[in-house]
């Protein structure tokens, strides 16, 4: 035990050396965090909507007062007015304008007539983004002039109630969870995969050879070492992106704990699967050169950033068996959800599984014969 735990206290008083090694393991996910939970997740606002009007009449007037109650509002889109249709067409085809509401002539007598008047919408969709949600924002402003001025005593159509568990949940509060998940990996991918084959290129394993270490006793302490780095990156992650993200839930003692027990299974997991892929490796620059690979095989798969259910069934599969899947599932129903442990038992009972299974693979792999 004591010759385990002194290969433990190399490690970490190599890495607390290092304060680089420690600042690079979180700045990526912290950046990562800042930039595309603010930049992803919004509201469109500020869009140039052309506005071409060939009718003029009241009813016309009433649509261009409805925009400019959501320019001054919600502020999804200010109208420009253009002349004609074709100028508007080629300035939403150009990226002048971002789309471009058409009134034909004889709207207003259309609507008193109960002729069956029509909008023109265009829309550049090779932006999906913004052309949904302009779609949206019109078909609200559409349902709302569709309502009868006097409303009927009795209500003859079907409404849909929804509601909302949890309150408004902002990108930056999703995204926090697949940040924490990926400061462990690089923890583990740096402060463990990259500097266990740096010390193998130097030899220092070589040293372990004339002392009484057994390879059990090594490969343990240096998977201790290892996913301590990480679950100190996984705390420093969960506290910083919390207070930034404003959530709270760390500050009780029940969900702090549920969230301890998956960095502590991730980090496990994580790993004992980074150790199982750098066993037999001899090259310092594989790990580098699988560092990105790894990220993208790994992380966007894992409903980190777009829901799981819209993948195709082989990346389903690669979800399936991937720990940042269960790491991120189980972070998100204690921080975002307030799950309780019913919520993870699974993500546990996975992480842990998988981390203990790859370790015990990974050891009798481990060479320590010159």
């Amino acid at each position: 035990m004591n010759r385990m735990l002194a290969i433990v206290e190399r490690e970490m008083r190599k890495f607390f050396r290092s304060p680089v090694l420690m600042i690079m393991s979180m700045m990526l996910p912290l950046v990562q965090l800042v930039i595309l939970g603010n930049a992803f997740g919004g509201h469109i606002r500020n869009a140039k909507v052309a506005l071409v009007d060939h009718d003029h009449g009241p009813q016309a007037v009433k649509i261009r007062e409805d925009f400019d109650a959501i320019a001054a509002n919600v502020k999804t889109f200010t109208t420009v007015d253009y002349a004609d249709e074709d100028s508007a067409k080629h300035d939403v085809r150009t990226g002048r304008v971002d789309a471009a509401v058409i009134i034909p002539t004889n709207y207003s007598q259309r609507v008193y007539a109960g002729g069956n008047p029509r909008l023109g919408l265009v829309v550049d969709n090779s932006d999906q983004f913004m052309s949904s949600s302009l779609e949206g924002e019109m078909q609200s402003l559409v349902d709302a002039l569709n309502q009868p001025v006097i409303q009927p005593r009795l209500p003859s159509q079907i409404a849909l109630e929804i509601v909302e568990l949890y309150p408004y949940v902002e990108y930056m509060k999703f995204l926090l969870a697949g940040s924490i998940a990926l400061a462990m990996y690089i923890s583990v991918m740096i402060g463990g995969g990259m500097l266990y084959i740096d010390d193998k290129a130097r030899g220092v394993h070589e040293g372990y050879l004339v002392t009484p270490i057994t390879k059990l006793e090594l490969v343990m302490g240096l998977n201790i070492a290892g996913a301590a780095k990480a679950v100190l990156a996984g705390i420093s992650l969960t506290v910083i992106g919390s207070l930034m993200a404003g959530l709270g839930t760390i500050f009780h003692p029940i969900e702090l704990f549920q969230v301890l027990l998956i960095i502590l299974g991730a980090s496990i997991a994580f790993n004992g699967m980074m150790f199982l892929m750098m066993v037999r490796v001899d090259d310092p620059l594989v790990p580098r050169a699988m560092f990105g690979v790894l990220n993208t095989l790994l992380f966007f798969p894992s409903g980190a950033i777009y829901p799981i259910s819209a993948f195709p069934a082989w990346l389903r599969g690669i979800a399936l068996v991937d720990p940042f899947t269960y790491v991120i599932h189980g972070l998100q129903s204690v921080l975002l959800k307030d799950g309780g442990f019913v919520a993870i038992r699974g993500d546990l009972l996975f992480l842990f599984t998988f981390g203990l299974g790859t370790l015990l693979v990974a050891t009798p792999l481990f060479k320590r014969t010159l």
